[in-house]
């Protein structure tokens, strides 16, 4: 999966010469967070929700409120705006562009083609991904334990779930915190089953096995 199946293509965006009163209006009418900011159709900077709220207080500790709408009403979005942005691109693994994302604090990653402005995706972008490679919608038993790391060791896990009647919706694994030689794998069943014996049987044998029944 990648940045272009999950980005926003129809961005909402604004000018450096636009009123900061003008990015509040269209964050609340359209519900996002993030503005980025174009001139000329080209990336000058990106205004977020977190930009006006520390723009604001360190401007209002002396004035009272009917100041404070004037502040803010004749304030430009290139006053407050960050120039310096990260940005990501349509062929981005999509976990990529998480790993920046967290890695750098920030909650958008504009996304360019060719120095145009293609899409941008955000952290409520990268909740779908989560929420859809896990296919927690769907319900199903939530199975979590640790294996060993060699070829064929998630098979055994999955031979056992359908031999007691169950498919597989999800697959994830992860090696963090995990001692050598070992993995962590989490897996979301799908279909009906016998889900007694399959409890019973993960349970004698694998290790730190927790399951959610769905």
């Amino acid at each position: 999966m990648f940045v272009s199946d999950w980005m926003t293509k129809k961005v909402i965006t604004v000018s450096p010469d636009d009123s900061v009163t003008d990015a509040i209006k269209l964050m609340k009418e359209k519900g996002i967070k993030h503005l980025p900011v174009l001139k000329d159709d080209k990336l000058k900077g990106i205004v977020s929700d977190r930009d006006i709220r520390e723009f604001s207080p360190s401007k209002a500790t002396t004035l009272d409120v009917y100041e404070m709408h004037y502040l803010v009403a004749k304030t430009k979005v290139r006053d407050i705006m960050k120039s310096k942005v990260i940005t990501t691109t349509p062929d981005t693994p999509v976990e990529e562009a998480a790993m920046v994302m967290h890695d750098k604090e920030i909650g958008c990653l504009p996304v360019m083609e060719s120095s145009k402005l293609a899409g941008i995706i955000s952290d409520m972008d990268i909740y779908r991904v989560l929420i859809d490679i896990t296919g927690v919608r769907h319900g199903g038993h939530r199975l979590y334990m640790t294996i060993e790391d060699r070829p064929g060791s998630i098979k055994d896990v999955a031979d056992i779930i359908r031999k007691h009647g169950f498919g597989l919706q999800s697959v994830l694994t992860s090696y963090e915190g995990v001692k050598a030689g070992h993995r962590d794998i989490v897996i979301r069943t799908k279909g009906t089953g016998d889900f007694r014996n399959l409890r019973a049987e993960l349970e004698g044998t694998f290790d730190n096995v927790r399951i959610k029944k769905g």
